[in-house]
């Protein structure tokens, strides 16, 4: 039998290549995002002369390699996308500030400035003298400099506009960079363990009135140039007997009422009431911390009466009452007042000039100085083979009318201070002769009965 030869079979013809999928073009309009009420406030007061920068200085026992911490860094900025943003434009007739979120860094944020003698010093001069702009996403700098204190080593500047971001979320941007820079693990440790609930307000002891609070007196050593000056300084953390009513913040806040109370008695000021502004932050510090100006103002009273040195223990304790009772109060962070003002019903040009003008008005009544203590450092800062961070400082703005803040945090067991003035209220000498006595009054905090 004859096999039957079949016809070949035409190959199939090919199926037609699939069209390239061209990119998601970006959105033609970034998403916006009105200023909160903290960043409006901020916005209306800004000023050329006293830039509102905050200063965040982590130093690690090597060198980071330039390339991989640039990458680092901006692959931070992606994972954190509420930093990524600036101020859209607008005139004065707009009834809102509103940040534009960007999709990636406008203008190169890292940089590595010549390192060599007093690479140190100018680095901090910049970090308070020029605010990144507003205009530009993110509203932040990074500037890398070889520590000339420490052979082998390298210094971080993180310099942020206090009118879009705070210091713990941009050091929780920081943390995130470390992370992916060194490939270990950068979570935050936990909290504090404090009791839940604090004692109601109305229960507290809080001195009132309308008196004006005093103020820092003006030092012998002033410069005649506007902006701010600074001094930092490494101490021991406080210690604390077992068991004590008040914590490390509340010897800190007896420490600075005390300082002041004395530099004004020493330059003949009459003894006045203090209030000192505490900043409260309740975010979480993981990697889902929201980022913004996040802390709320409290301010803490004291009477003349009450600032005696022979009674430090009497105070620590009814400081820490006070402190706790702030804390646990349900208020906005500016208070109703600066809620009010900020409301959307008259154009922003004039509600800049109304607050700038309120707050003129209550120049004298402001706060005397500003305490921010941001406590034991959250995360590890460890940056692979440059190590982890061995002292973190932050610093926070110091205008006029209070013209001080002082500003602490503790890393590898030790607490950074730093002291920031006004440069038209307080010199150099003055910031170490104020470091010398809040040294003392802190060591006094430790030897006074519980």
């Amino acid at each position: 039998m004859t096999a039957v030869e079949r016809p070949p079979v035409p190959p199939e013809p090919p199926e037609p290549a699939a069209a390239p999928v061209p990119p998601v073009p970006p959105p033609a309009t970034p998403r916006r995002v009105p200023f909160p009420v903290v960043d409006e406030i901020a916005r209306h007061c800004l000023q050329d002369a006293e830039p509102e920068t905050v200063h965040i200085e982590v130093h690690l026992p090597g060198v980071v390699d330039e390339e991989r911490l640039t990458r680092a860094f901006n692959e931070a900025l992606l994972r954190h996308p509420r930093i990524l943003m600036r101020e859209a434009p607008g005139g004065p007739g707009r009834l809102r500030y509103v940040w534009e979120l960007t999709a990636a860094p406008d203008v190169p944020v890292v940089a590595f400035p010549e390192g060599g003698p007093g690479a140190l010093e100018a680095a901090r001069r910049r970090a308070l003298a020029e605010a990144p702009p507003l205009d530009a996403s993110p509203p932040v700098r990074l500037d890398v400099v070889r520590d000339p204190e420490r052979p082998g080593g390298c210094v971080l500047f993180l310099v942020v506009n206090h009118t879009a971001l705070d210091g713990p979320a941009c050091l929780r941007v920081l943390a995130t960079a470390a992370e992916l820079y060194g490939g270990r693990d950068n979570a935050p440790a936990p909290a504090p363990v404090r009791a839940a609930d604090g004692p109601e307000r109305d229960a507290v002891p809080m001195p009132g009135g309308f008196a004006r609070p005093a103020h820092v007196a003006p030092g012998r050593h002033r410069e005649p140039h506007p902006g701010n000056g600074m001094l930092v300084a490494e101490l021991p953390v406080p210690k604390r007997p077992k068991g004590a009513p008040y914590t490390v913040n509340d010897q800190l806040m007896v420490a600075t009422a005390l300082m002041i109370a004395r530099w004004n008695r020493d330059r003949g000021r009459a003894p006045r009431p203090m209030r000192i502004t505490m900043p409260v932050d309740d975010r979480p510090r993981g990697a889902d911390m929201p980022i913004g100006n996040g802390t709320r103002l409290v301010e803490v009273p004291f009477t003349a009466a009450e600032l005696d040195e022979r009674r430090i223990g009497e105070l620590l304790r009814t400081t820490a009452l006070r402190t706790r009772a702030l804390k646990a109060l349900d208020r906005p962070q500016l208070g109703h007042g600066a809620a009010l003002l900020t409301a959307p019903v008259l154009p922003v040009g004039v509600r800049a000039a109304l607050t700038r003008a309120l707050r003129r008005a209550a120049g004298p009544w402001t706060s005397t100085t500003l305490l921010s203590n941001i406590g034991r450092i959250p995360y590890a800062l460890d940056f692979g083979d440059a190590g982890r961070a061995h002292a973190v400082w932050f610093s926070a703005p110091a205008r006029l009318p209070r013209g001080l803040t002082v500003t602490t945090a503790s890393t590898a067991g030790r607490l950074h201070l730093a002291l920031r003035w006004s440069r038209t209220l307080l010199g150099p000498d003055d910031g170490a002769r104020l470091r010398d006595l809040f040294e003392q009054y802190l060591h006094a905090t430790e030897e006074a009965a519980p």
